[in-house]
């Protein structure tokens, strides 16, 4: 199949979530399943225009706004062509998505109007005929009423079928109605079961009514997103879709797997496990923590943010901290949060340190030198920081929602190979009361600990196999249009 894979970040060049980790490893799998597959993404100013090869210019029309002429520039990634729009007026700013004080660009709606169309025009300059166009989140979740209202009947596009993955529910593209003219996807798009939303558009909500197939990054949150807890306000619209699936995301282990990270102390895998204890080590040394190879550290890896249960954290840390651990936080975020946080490391110096920011040798190494891992999140549509813990014999602790249920199997009697800890109740008391159980287990249940270690790294959650999911998808998708697959 020939595919438009058409994402507003992909790791490597740009990321700010999971999204850009799907938007490069997924393609790299497909194209060893043999498709033919080409990334479009915005040509921002973080990336290195001097390592890109320029094809030219290319003209996109905006509508009322007239035509704009951007450059379109391609490098390859494992054997993948990935095109950037380069666009300085809508592109060229130091952050993806928000300004320095983390409010949204007031021109969102128009950057990723002319990301969308333009990845049709580039479609049409490379000569390249459309089977998928693979959208995914809100930014481009226009793509498939504007191939119906514009582009179906064009040669590139006759046999065309779209396919939306919503890698994050809360995030949906709610603009003004002047869109309608720059996007040219005509007044009969502006209605309830399209576009419009309390006289204003949704992207999202556009992508979801008009998509061929939908899909999200993990089973259970497939089934979250249709309840009222967790489908942000299109819960009824996602009910009436049929087609709506759940892929859980793959890792890549040649970067997450400690048999071979370049990061950490010492390598190992389970049958040197003591190695494990070198990294370890290392970890308390890095954060100033007390040197006791007896005393389990828990880690926490991820954004200072309300989904990430950031507020169950704070409000259990006094009563985390009463126990015999030491925990250690890598992150950056709300405000409130980094100075809530950077204060108990002063406090409590022997058992709590925090580094404000991200790093990525740092991610590795609390991966490596953690004992448990935790993951409090109020919802999660995938995650894969749980699944490098897995790999890292860092059993998890995890809030039982969307990808955390679907990938980490409790300790209990019920379970078969379980390799972590879950909580389902997002209150400080299920939070405490679960770690209390992780620490009274590590300290007098060590058989039933390394159990959960030895399960845990035995999964295996290669892009290989989601890979062959999305290519179903995919099939499904050119079946519901009535086109030759």
């Amino acid at each position: 199949m020939n595919i438009l894979f058409v994402a507003s970040e992909v790791a490597g060049y740009a990321k700010s979530g999971g999204l850009a980790d799907v938007a490069s490893a997924l393609p790299k799998a497909l194209k060893k399943l043999g498709h033919n597959i080409k990334i479009v993404m915005p040509r921002y100013y973080s990336i290195d225009k001097t390592k890109l090869t320029s094809l030219g210019e290319m003209g996109v029309h905006m509508g009322s706004l007239g035509e704009f002429w951007c450059e379109v520039l391609v490098d390859k990634i494992d054997g993948v062509e990935i095109y950037f729009i380069d666009y300085e007026l809508y592109f060229g700013r130091a952050n993806l998505y928000t300004d320095d004080s983390g409010v949204s660009y007031d021109d969102n709606d128009r950057r990723f109007i002319f990301l969308s169309k333009a990845s049709f025009e580039l479609a049409k300059k490379l000569d390249f005929k459309v089977d998928i166009i693979h959208a995914n989140d809100w930014h481009t979740a226009l793509i498939p009423t504007l191939l119906k209202s514009k582009y179906q009947y064009e040669p590139h596009f006759k046999n065309s079928a779209t396919v939306l993955t919503i890698h994050n529910m809360q995030h949906q593209g709610k603009f003004g109605n002047d869109i309608i003219d720059i996007a040219q996807v005509g007044w009969e798009s502006f209605t309830p079961d399209n576009l419009e939303e309390f006289g204003g558009v949704n992207f999202l909500k556009s992508g979801i009514t008009q998509s061929d197939v939908i899909n999200t990054v993990s089973p259970k949150y497939a089934k979250e997103i249709t309840t009222t807890e967790f489908g942000w306000g299109l819960e009824s619209y996602l009910q009436k879709r049929e087609l709506l699936f759940g892929i859980l995301n793959g890792v890549d282990y040649n970067q997450w797997s400690p048999k071979k990270d370049k990061y950490i102390a010492k390598n190992y895998n389970f049958k040197s496990l003591k190695s494990k204890q070198i990294c370890k080590k290392d970890l308390q040394k890095i954060f100033n923590l007390p040197q006791k190879s007896e005393v389990p550290i828990i880690g926490f890896v991820g954004r200072f943010a309300t989904q990430k249960g950031i507020e169950l954290i704070s409000q259990a840390i006094w009563e985390l901290l009463e126990m015999d651990i030491q925990i250690v936080i890598l992150g950056s975020g709300e405000k409130w949060a980094e100075g809530f946080f950077s204060d108990v490391a002063k406090r409590y110096p022997q058992k709590f340190a925090t580094y404000i920011g991200y790093s990525d040798e740092l991610a590795h190494k609390i991966e490596a030198g953690s004992d448990m891992f935790l993951m409090p999140s109020l919802f999660e549509p995938c995650g894969l920081n749980q699944i490098y813990s897995l790999a890292y014999g860092t059993p998890p602790i995890v809030r039982a929602v969307g990808g955390l249920d679907d990938t980490i199997r409790n300790l209990d009697n019920y379970t078969n190979k379980p390799n972590g800890f879950k909580f389902y109740q997002a209150t400080k008391e299920a939070l405490v009361g679960t770690v209390r159980w992780a620490v009274d287990i590590y300290y007098n249940h060590p058989k039933k600990f390394i159990e959960l270690i030895k399960n845990g790294m035995s999964d295996k959650f290669d892009w290989e196999v989601s890979a062959k999911k999305y290519e179903k998808l995919y099939e499904l998708a050119l079946l519901k249009r009535g086109l030759d697959i």
